[in-house]
């Protein structure tokens, strides 16, 4: 990647690539369900995405993706930009032909590299100055630059470049400048965008764990003509209490007929947490991460079988008795047992399942807010996963709040 050229503040984004229609709305919480149309797909809110880094899910191909009904998936601009490289992407005819993936894109805009490769950049008003993880070279990322890369890669909604700070971060000068240079850089990113009616942009909500700071940035971000939100600077080691009351106040103050995006949230409470708090779109690499440690994810107490235990030896059930997933078809827990973390193919099969279940979640949460049957489908939701009862108080505030 090159350092991008700067750019003048504009507002001139006034066509939009994405329409949301809302199809319901609980009567008691802030959760609602709606039908994104983007250039490639219909995405039926709520929705998880899977996460293809690099333009593509350890252990799946995008054909078992399309089969699973998955609408969108997220990609990374940073790792992309280098590898394969803009000029691949741009030759290959955007990243959907390139990877052979039919529906909807969303890619990261690179941002969140401030944190997880913190000791490798230098972060200035221009840009974010990375030091390659594969080969030392210097690199710079600007929000021109971020922008330019995503157009290369043809994705449905871009991110915004944006200044992130570690949740837990003590240096309350540093949220501040963060917010702030935030809403700039995000200026420069629409000046930047020149293909509007066919890509999204969407800014992100920063100002760390204060809500004085959250309201403050995200009414700055409401004044840009833009087709969607996200909620960033998340999921960083906060205690799930602060988390929750954060995506509240964040999601309070954005607008109702946009989407909101919560960044980076995958384990399936927190999901159904953030639905209740008015929140329609989550990415994690979670579900295909612990798939590779032979952890399948399940509805019923404790959420997540290790399937490398024992105990699973002589079980020949499905995963989950009422999955229709290729796996929990063809294959039982005894098989999986003999293979998790020992033989490639089980990767593979454990995360078809759990990309399954993340879908198969949403799909609940949807039906049941359209049907205004929200707070009975949480109260089983969690009776499946707490049969003590004794469910986690800062779960109990989000579902309450």
């Amino acid at each position: 990647m090159c350092v991008g050229g700067g750019g003048s503040c504009s507002s001139k984004m006034a066509t939009s690539a994405l329409n949301l229609k809302i199809v319901g709305k609980c009567s008691t919480s802030r959760a609602r369900a709606a039908d994104m149309t983007l250039p490639h797909s219909v995405v039926q809110t709520p929705i998880f995405m899977p996460v293809g880094t690099q333009g593509t899910l350890k252990g799946i191909i995008p054909e078992q993706l399309e089969a699973l009904d998955c609408r969108i998936m997220l990609a990374n601009t940073y790792h992309l930009g280098n590898r394969p490289g803009e000029q691949v992407l741009k030759a290959g005819g955007g990243l959907h032909k390139f990877m052979n993936w039919p529906r909807s894109l969303l890619t990261d805009s690179g941002g969140f590299q401030m944190v997880s490769l913190s000791k490798l950049t230098e972060i200035t008003e221009e840009g974010v100055n990375f030091e390659s993880p594969y080969d030392g070279s210097k690199c710079m990322l600007t929000p021109e630059r971020s922008i330019e890369i995503q157009q290369a890669i043809g994705a449905d909604i871009m991110m915004q470049l944006d200044d992130v700070v570690d949740s837990t971060c003590k240096d309350e000068d540093r949220f501040e400048e963060a917010r702030h240079r935030t809403v700039r850089w995000l200026d420069r990113c629409i000046e930047a965008h020149t293909r509007p009616d066919k890509q999204n942009l969407f800014p992100i909500v920063q100002g760390g764990l204060d809500e004085g700071k959250r309201k403050d940035c995200a009414d700055q971000l409401t004044k840009r003509n833009v087709p969607g939100f996200a909620i960033g600077g998340l999921s960083g080691g906060e205690d799930k209490s602060t988390f929750c009351r954060i995506v509240k106040v964040s999601a309070e103050n954005l607008p109702d007929d946009k989407p909101r995006y919560v960044m980076g949230v995958g384990h399936q409470v927190d999901i159904i947490a953030c639905v209740a708090l008015g929140s329609d779109m989550f990415d994690c690499v979670f579900p295909t991460r612990t798939a590779r440690f032979g952890s399948a994810l399940v509805f019923e107490y404790p959420g997540e079988l290790q399937l490398k235990k024992s105990k699973f030896k002589m079980d020949f059930r499905p995963i989950d008795e009422n999955c229709d997933c290729s796996t929990c078809q063809n294959y039982t827990r005894a098989y999986l047992h003999t293979v998790v973390t020992k033989e490639p193919s089980a990767c593979h099969l454990v995360s078809i399942h759990n990309v399954a279940h993340q879908l198969r979640l949403m799909k609940r949460a949807r039906d049941a807010i359209i049907e205004d049957k929200f707070p009975q489908f949480v109260a089983k939701f969690m009776l499946d996963l707490y049969p003590d009862k004794k469910y986690p108080d800062w779960a109990q505030q989000a579902f309450q709040g």
